[in-house]
């Protein structure tokens, strides 16, 4: 049975900001508002953010992406999407193809040696 007292348009809170630092920093950090005008595209940001990024941080993002896809699997992409513009700060309303993209770009990029 559902809470009444809980809005129908928030995420559940099993998802949090805690749940996912440093994706949220990554969501925070590269896919704000002007994102296509710095950017040009999901990919473009990603694959800048791991340019960017430590090592250390790279890992700590794909980390979390993994968990993250993983936790939401069973949810639907409005879903989803409530969740990353919501807790975890995007600006980018993402489609499935979105997703996988992300998710590819950041495997491909995990597994190339860094400068850091």
């Amino acid at each position: 049975m559902s809470d009444p007292l809980l809005p129908k348009d928030r995420p559940p809170a099993t998802i949090t900001a805690a749940d996912f630092p440093a994706l949220r920093s990554f969501l925070r950090g590269y896919f704000h508002q002007d994102m296509k005008d710095e950017y040009g595209s999901l990919e473009e940001a990603v694959r800048e953010f791991c340019a960017d990024a430590s090592t250390e941080e790279h890992a700590a993002v794909a980390k979390d992406w993994s968990r993250f896809i993983e936790r939401t699997k069973s949810k639907s992409l409005e879903e989803i999407n409530r969740i990353l513009t919501g807790p975890l700060g995007s600006s980018c309303i993402l489609s499935g193809e979105d997703l996988d993209r992300i998710s590819a770009a950041l495997s491909r990029t995990s597994r190339k040696p860094g400068p850091h």
